[in-house]
């Protein structure tokens, strides 16, 4: 496809088809571990995100005129909206009822990772601008020419976002919890922002979790396929407690365990040398992401442990800013985690639905910032200053 600019944009089936090399040159410098080929390529490789689940990749790719890569777009071709954290299943009622196809439909995130970060990627030396809205074009152009309903765009950074409504997306917005780090020395430093009743609290709900059991984080060369064997069956077990569907299978685990282990914080109880329990972290530049968590014994406290005061922990040790704990929960607040605004960006096609969503995303997106105001502000564990 050719755009305005006299770019070229290719559509890849395969992110293998672009090639790691290719792809990081424009996603390695965000520092985000989701947007980077070894991520991607896991969820293709594993058999997680492909057309069989749904999930038929139309990766983009822009070239110069010498060839030489520009940019690049993660797109999936959808055939439902599962897995997306972003919910649109009132809109695709409301347009089939009328007579509409919705699906399939368009859609640039990361599967199945409701996290904040870029889209639109630009290689060095390139205007990140000018590569996100030629990329856009292309994205909008294809969704034309497969018959797609809609282009949908989950979780882009604020700055991508705000690109997308000047490009005449929708914009949407929604809330997440996340744990900011104020420069704490330590878990205690952290303590000592809280209420009282919050420190007592936390430190009771600690000693509970960890009592009998050994909680280690494992990184790196410390995680083996064992490990990955009980976090699977952890990981299964919540999709059955929750009437989930499992998206992610044993085979993708071993993949990132082999390509990304240094960029991975995986969190396990043990009751002797049994493991027990386990939360899924990744590391990125400046932000610990927490993502799957499983257990099979029922122990007092032990997901806030795992999943929150061990992410606080690494996080503090290791300087980074935030911990983004993944979506709903409004009992992470108490565990220091505050709404945050989350966004995403949608263009559809057909001016019969564009027009309600429209008038609906505006009606939205101010209650959704008077929420997180009211909710932080009522809510909030840290003392007042």
């Amino acid at each position: 496809m050719s755009t305005d600019a006299d770019f070229i944009l290719k559509v890849h089936g395969r992110i293998h088809q672009i090639g790691r090399d290719a792809w990081d040159v424009c996603a390695a410098p965000t520092g985000d571990p989701f947007v980077g080929y070894d991520f991607l390529d896991a969820c293709e490789d594993a058999g997680c995100a492909v057309e069989a689940q749904g999930w038929g990749p139309r990766h983009l790719s822009l070239h110069g005129p010498d060839d030489a890569v520009l940019g690049v777009m993660p797109l999936y071709l959808k055939g439902h909206s599962q897995g997306e954290y972003v919910f649109d299943h009132a809109w695709a009622d409301a347009y089939e009822r009328a007579g509409g196809r919705y699906y399939p439909k368009l859609l640039s995130a990361v599967p199945f990772t409701p996290v904040t970060g870029p889209r639109l990627l630009n290689a060095p030396e390139t205007d990140a601008a000018t590569v996100g809205a030629a990329l856009l074009q292309g994205a909008r152009t294809l969704c034309d020419r497969t018959g797609a309903s809609s282009l949908h765009v989950n979780f882009p950074d604020v700055g991508q976002w705000r690109l997308m409504g000047e490009q005449g997306l929708l914009l949407r917005q929604d809330m997440q919890y996340v744990w900011r780090n104020d420069g704490y020395a330590g878990f205690d430093d952290f303590l000592a922002a809280l209420s009282s009743s919050r420190r007592k609290t936390i430190r009771r709900e600690r000693r509970e979790a960890q009592t009998g059991l050994d909680i280690r984080v494992l990184t790196g060369g410390d995680i083996t396929e064992a490990h990955w064997d009980a976090f699977h069956a952890f990981y299964l077990d919540t999709g059955d407690r929750k009437w989930g569907r499992p998206y992610l299978n044993r085979a993708f685990f071993s993949l990132i365990g082999e390509r990304m282990s240094d960029r991975i914080a995986l969190v396990m109880a043990f009751d002797g040398e049994r493991p027990i329990a386990g939360a899924l972290n990744f590391i990125g530049r400046d932000a610990l992401y927490g993502r799957q968590w499983g257990t099979l014994e029922d122990r007092p406290f032990l997901h806030f442990e795992l999943c929150y005061y061990q992410a606080i922990e690494f996080a503090i040790a290791r300087g980074l800013s935030r911990v983004e704990a993944g979506a709903q929960g409004e009992h992470k607040m108490a565990r220091g985690y505050l709404p945050t605004p989350v966004y995403s960006a949608h263009h559809i096609a057909d001016p019969l639905l564009r027009e309600p969503v429209a008038n609906y995303l505006d009606q939205e997106r101010p209650a959704v910032a008077a929420e997180i105001e009211a909710m932080t502000a009522e809510y909030s564990p840290f003392r007042s200053t």
